[in-house]
């Protein structure tokens, strides 16, 4: 262990005296101190804010005066997803897919994109989080500082003096491990403070820590990979070439084909084609709000059966505010199979761009960092499913006071003047139909079980880059 230790301060020194390397150093350590600062700041801001905003609605709902039931159907409602607490160190899919969400009658709108003002606040800086600079930057950093360590002894000639007194080609992969070990630790303080941070902010030990360990192993992945080339190979720019090709084609190249080839495998319909069979489907259900729609005449037919009459206005109840109801209720089921034809076709898009994950650390290491995170594709689809479900609970909340407290004579005389109006309102107490809103990530647990396939894929190139750079080291020669 004394030569492995001589050898790693050894490698230090070689690094301190390089102005390349300490240059390197210090430009990829001030990109990610500042992506990290600054994804804290933004992202608490975020949460803030929209928790903030959140309760705004809510007490602006609420504090809606008497109305038409039906008028506070179309008034609608906002719902925000907070960030999680691990959105200060990997924000995820939230900047492209929105996080904000109009609810309202009859509708399932799509959510809002992400503020465009924190990318011009921060020059475009604010995409690039700490996520990023380790899953894309600092493999480049370890690359250009590792490629060499072998390498250098060889051209230097004190490879065969090193052999001959007795170093192992094992102790010195030891040693240059060790020292590249070093300078991957300190690389990792930024991830370990952002989960300690979030920690503080009620995230859970077990997901800050698989974040951190998850993004060790990727870092050791490449240094295994340069330590293995430096081995393997006798000249410094062969190997940088090769480590280079080898970056090129996990973190660039195979993500894309990954892509491709899941739009490809599993395609989607164009928007205007679905928006078009789904109005076709929905025309036939009937209009809601005319109690005369024949698409209705069995429902009329069975309501006066159910209470005894032969007149929609001998019923106790509000009989447009049935068909309202009823009406809401097939709406959203069809609503409801095409965005989940949708969401299933996405996540299995998703889940094959995964399959990839075998072939490239990096689409392995996104995955993780998502899924643990709580930024990624499947908690997006239960915000989704979550909003909609407060939606139909709503208006169908709402619908329930049409039927029950608003007389069908009044409602059908409600345009007859302000008397008219005013008699057609109901108790502004009925707006408490409305529930809370506050979306959070699923249990770590759950985070951690999803993203398990791409930590083993992450295990695998960690076990196999170091088993063959060991059995490199031992067949090494001057």
């Amino acid at each position: 262990m004394t030569t492995s230790l001589t050898i790693a301060r050894e490698e230090w020194r070689q690094w301190r005296r390089s102005r390349l390397a300490m240059v390197s150093m210090i430009v990829f350590s001030i990109l990610l101190v500042f992506t990290t600062v600054l994804t804290l700041i933004d992202a608490q801001e975020a949460r803030h804010e929209r928790l903030h905003q959140q309760e705004q609605a809510e007490q602006t709902f609420l504090d809606q005066p008497d109305r038409h039931p039906h008028r506070m159907v179309h008034y609608g409602h906002y719902v925000f997803r907070a960030p999680p607490a691990l959105a200060i160190f990997d924000p995820g899919v939230d900047a492209v897919t929105g996080q904000s969400i109009f609810l309202e009658g009859h509708k399932q709108n799509s959510a809002m994109f992400a503020d465009a003002r924190a990318e011009a606040r921060t020059g475009g800086f604010g995409a690039l989080s700490p996520a990023k600079v380790y899953h894309f930057f600092l493999p480049l950093l370890i690359i250009a500082l590792g490629h060499g360590v072998i390498l250098r002894e060889r051209e230097a000639r004190t490879l065969g003096p090193l052999l001959s007194q007795g170093v192992s080609g094992v102790r010195l992969y030891r040693g240059k491990l060790l020292a590249l070990s070093v300078l991957i630790m300190i690389l990792s303080l930024p991830a370990l403070f952002s989960a300690f941070v979030a920690s503080l902010s009620g995230e859970s030990l077990l997901a800050g820590l698989v974040l951190y360990l998850g993004h060790l192993i990727y870092l050791f992945i490449w240094a295994g990979l340069a330590l293995l080339v430096s081995v393997a190979t006798r000249s410094r720019g062969v190997a940088l070439g090769v480590l280079l090709a080898v970056w090129v084609l996990t973190v660039l190249v195979i993500p894309r084909i990954g892509v491709t080839s899941a739009s490809a495998a599993l395609p989607t319909e164009g928007k205007i084609l679905t928006d078009m069979r789904m109005n076709d489907d929905l025309r036939k259900l009937g209009d809601g709000h005319n109690a005369s729609d024949p698409a209705f005449a069995k429902l009329r037919a069975d309501t006066l059966k159910k209470y005894g009459v032969e007149r929609i206005e001998d019923l106790p109840v509000n009989y447009r505010g049935i068909v309202a109801s009823a009406g809401e209720e097939k709406l959203t089921q069809t609503l409801n199979q095409y965005a989940e034809k949708r969401l299933t076709r996405e996540a299995e898009q998703a889940s094959h761009l995964s399959g990839y994950s075998w072939v490239s650390p990096y689409l392995a290491i996104s995955g993780v960092s998502r899924n643990v995170a709580g930024t990624d594709l499947a908690t997006h689809h239960r915000f989704l499913r979550e909003a909609e479900a407060l939606r139909y609970d709503f208006v169908q909340g709402l619908n329930k006071a049409h039927v029950e407290q608003l007389s069908y004579e009044a409602d059908m005389n409600r345009n007859k003047g302000e008397e008219g109006w005013r008699r057609a309102r109901v108790d502004a107490g009925n707006w408490q139909v409305l529930k809370d809103f506050r979306f959070t990530p699923d249990k770590a647990a759950i985070r951690v079980e999803r993203a398990l396939p791409k930590i083993l894929a992450l295990l695998l190139w960690f076990v196999a880059l170091l088993g063959a750079g060991v059995y490199s080291a031992r067949r090494l020669t001057p």
